[in-house]
C-alpha cells in the first residue's frame, strides 16, 4: 500500500488503469505488458488496475483512467458505450482522450480515408461500391464493427462477382483488395510524438516483430494519420504494409487500445517509452 503524503506534500495523481488481464490475444500477452507497465508507472502515480467492465463504478474516485489492454470492445460493446456516455457527461478525463476518429470509432475511417484519397487499402462497404476496387484474385470481407481479425474472411473475386454482397446489408461489412504486401510495420507515437517502429519481415507471423528503422519517408507517412487524427493526450499506433512497389498502405489506425510489443524493445527505447506516457499522463490531468 502507499504511505500516506506527508503534511504539505502534494497529492500524487490517482490513475484508474482499464484492462483485462484474462484476454488472450493470438501471439501476444496483454497481461505481461500491463503489469509491466503499471509497476512503473507507480513511481509516480497512485494507480489501480480494474476490468473494462467496472470502470464506470469506480472511475469517479480518480483523477485520470487510462485505457490501455482492455480487449476488443465488441466483446462488451453496450458496456463500452455506457463507459463513454458517462466519461462524457461526468467530464471524466480519460486517456486516450474519447475523440479518436480511427479504430476507436470503428472503422469508417478507412471509408473516410479511401475517399478522400490517403494512402490506404483501398475500402468500401456498399455493395453498388465493389466495382471501384481493384481488380485482385481475393478480397477481404469483414465486420465493420470488428476487431482483432474477427471475423474475418478471404473470399475469391467469383464470390464478388456472383453477389456476395447481395446477402448482406450495406454498411455492415468492409470490403478490401487483399494486396500481397512484403511485410507489415507498425509505428508507434505517444500524443504527437513518435517513440518507435516495429515490423513483421514475415507476412504469416503478423506478431514475430522485429525492431525496424524508419526512415524519414516512413514517419512522414505516419505523421499524416496521427495529424488526421488530431488525438493530443493518448497511444497511437498507425499499421501500414509495403506493397510490392515499395510504398505504404495504412493497414489499421490503432488509438483505443494498442497493443505496444514493449517486451520486444530493447531497455533504453522502453525506458523513453514509460517516460513518455507518464509525460503524456501529468499533461492529461
Amino acid at each position: 500500500m502507499t504511505a500516506a503524503p506527508s503534511a504539505g506534500a502534494p497529492a500524487r495523481p490517482r490513475v484508474l488503469y482499464v484492462t483485462d488481464l484474462a484476454y488472450e490475444a493470438k501471439g501476444r500477452r496483454y497481461c505481461d505488458e500491463d503489469v509491466f507497465l503499471t509497476s512503473r508507472l507507480r513511481e509516480r502515480f497512485d494507480i489501480a488496475l480494474c476490468h473494462p467492465l467496472d470502470a464506470v463504478a469506480l472511475m469517479d474516485g480518480f483523477d485520470l483512467v487510462v485505457v490501455r489492454n482492455s480487449g476488443p470492445v465488441l466483446n462488451y460493446q453496450a458496456a463500452y458505450d455506457h463507459f463513454r456516455a458517462e466519461a462524457a457527461r461526468r467530464g471524466t478525463r480519460i486517456h486516450n482522450r474519447l475523440t479518436g476518429k480511427g479504430d476507436m470509432a470503428g472503422k469508417q475511417y478507412l471509408l473516410d480515408l479511401t475517399a478522400a484519397g490517403y494512402p490506404v487499402i483501398p475500402t468500401v462497404d456498399r455493395a453498388a461500391d465493389v466495382g471501384r476496387l481493384p481488380v485482385v484474385d481475393e478480397y477481404a470481407v469483414k465486420p465493420k464493427l470488428g476487431a482483432d481479425s474477427i471475423g474475418l474472411e478471404f473470399v475469391p473475386r467469383e464470390r464478388l462477382a456472383e453477389g456476395l454482397m447481395d446477402g448482406v446489408t450495406d454498411g455492415e461489412v468492409l470490403v478490401q483488395p487483399r494486396v500481397r504486401f512484403a511485410y507489415e510495420v507498425s509505428f508507434y507515437f505517444v500524443d504527437d510524438a513518435f517513440q518507435y517502429a516495429l515490423y513483421a519481415p514475415d507476412p504469416a507471423r503478423r506478431w514475430a516483430l522485429e525492431p525496424y528503422e524508419a526512415t524519414a519517408a516512413d514517419l512522414a507517412f505516419a505523421r499524416r494519420f496521427v495529424e488526421w487524427n488530431g488525438t493530443d493526450h493518448g497511444i497511437q499506433r498507425v499499421d501500414a504494409c509495403r506493397t510490392p512497389e515499395g510504398g505504404l498502405l495504412l493497414v489499421e489506425l490503432e488509438d483505443l487500445n494498442p497493443y505496444l510489443s514493449l517486451d520486444l524493445l530493447p531497455a533504453a527505447t522502453r525506458d523513453a517509452f514509460v517516460d513518455a506516457l507518464a509525460a503524456s499522463l501529468h499533461r492529461a490531468l
